[in-house]
C-alpha cells in the first residue's frame, strides 16, 4: 500500500493508505485535500480512522461521508457524529486487506486510541493521532501524566522499525525543546539538522521510528538519568517517570 501524508490547516497531516484503487484515511479533519486527492488517484474512499474527537481530526467527517463506501471507526469512549463502529483497545480491524490493532492511549483526551498494523511484511504502520509525536507527545488535555506515560511505554514497546504517523508537523519545534532538556544527545542534533533539510524541500518529517524516538524523544526518555536531572531542575516532584513527565510536559508547554 501507498502512505500519502495530506497536508491540513497550518500543521495537520491526514494520513491516506491506498491500493491504487482504494483508500483510507486517518483523521480527516478537513475533507478538502482528502476529496482531492481521492479525485486526483482516482480513488474510493472504503474506510475511515479516527484516533479522538478534536476538530482539527474529525471536521472533515460530515463532508466525506458522501464519499464513503464503508465504516469509519472512531474510539468507543469518546462523542464522534454517528453513524461509527466505536473502537477499543485490543480489538482488531481490516483496513484494506491489511490488519490493525486498536491500541487505549488516554492522555491527550480521555478516550484517545490508536491502531497499529499487525500483520506487516515490511515495517509496521502506527497512526496514533496526538499522543505521540517526532521528538514529543500531545498535551494533556483530559488525562492525566500517569496515563500519558503508560500510553507512551505502550507505543515505545512497539518493535523499533513500526512508522509513526502523527497527526502533526511540531518536528522542528520538539527537537529545539529536546536539546534543551539533552543538550549533549548528539541523535537529537543530528535529526534535527535531517529534519531541516526536509522542510527546506517542503517534504514532511514524518513518519518517524520508534527506534528514532527512544534516542531523541525525551517524552520517552523519562527514566535516563540526563532528563531526570533536567526535569528535576524544572521542578520536578520527584524523579519517578511520572513526575518526570509531568515535569516535561509543564516545561514544554511555556518552552519557546
Amino acid at each position: 500500500m501507498d502512505l500519502v501524508a495530506l497536508p491540513a490547516f497550518a500543521d495537520n497531516y491526514i494520513w491516506m493508505l491506498h491500493d491504487g484503487a482504494q483508500a483510507v484515511v486517518v483523521d480527516p479533519g478537513d475533507a478538502a485535500p482528502v476529496l482531492a486527492a481521492l479525485d486526483r488517484l482516482q480513488l474510493r474512499l472504503a474506510a475511515i480512522l479516527v484516533t479522538h474527537h478534536h476538530p482539527d481530526h474529525v471536521g472533515g467527517l460530515a463532508a466525506l461521508r458522501e464519499r464513503l463506501e464503508g465504516p469509519v471507526h472512531g474510539p468507543a469512549r469518546e462523542v464522534i457524529a454517528p453513524p461509527f463502529e466505536p473502537r477499543r483497545g485490543g480489538e482488531r480491524i481490516e483496513v484494506l486487506g491489511h490488519r490493525f490493532e486498536v491500541l487505549d492511549v488516554p492522555g491527550h483526551t480521555a478516550g484517545h486510541i490508536a491502531y497499529v498494523q499487525c500483520d506487516a511484511e515490511q515495517a509496521p504502520l502506527l497512526f496514533c493521532g496526538d499522543t505521540l509525536f517526532c521528538a514529543g507527545c500531545g498535551r494533556l488535555f483530559e488525562g492525566t501524566p500517569a496515563q500519558m506515560l503508560a500510553s507512551l511505554d505502550r507505543l515505545a514497546a512497539l518493535p523499533p522499525d513500526t512508522r509513526i504517523c502523527s497527526a502533526h508537523e511540531y518536528t522542528m519545534s520538539n527537537l529545539r525543546f529536546a536539546a534543551a532538556v539533552e543538550p549533549a544527545n548528539e541523535a537529537i542534533a543530528a535529526h534535527a539538522g535531517r529534519c531541516r533539510a526536509l522542510r527546506e524541500a517542503g517534504q514532511p518529517t514524518l513518519p518517524s521510528t520508534i527506534a528514532l524516538e527512544h534516542r531523541i524523544n525525551p517524552f520517552l526518555r523519562c527514566r535516563e538519568p540526563a532528563v531526570v536531572a533536567a526535569a528535576l531542575a524544572q521542578g520536578a516532584d520527584g524523579a519517578d517517570p511520572v513526575a518526570v513527565l509531568a515535569a516535561l510536559r509543564e516545561w514544554k508547554n511555556r518552552f519557546q
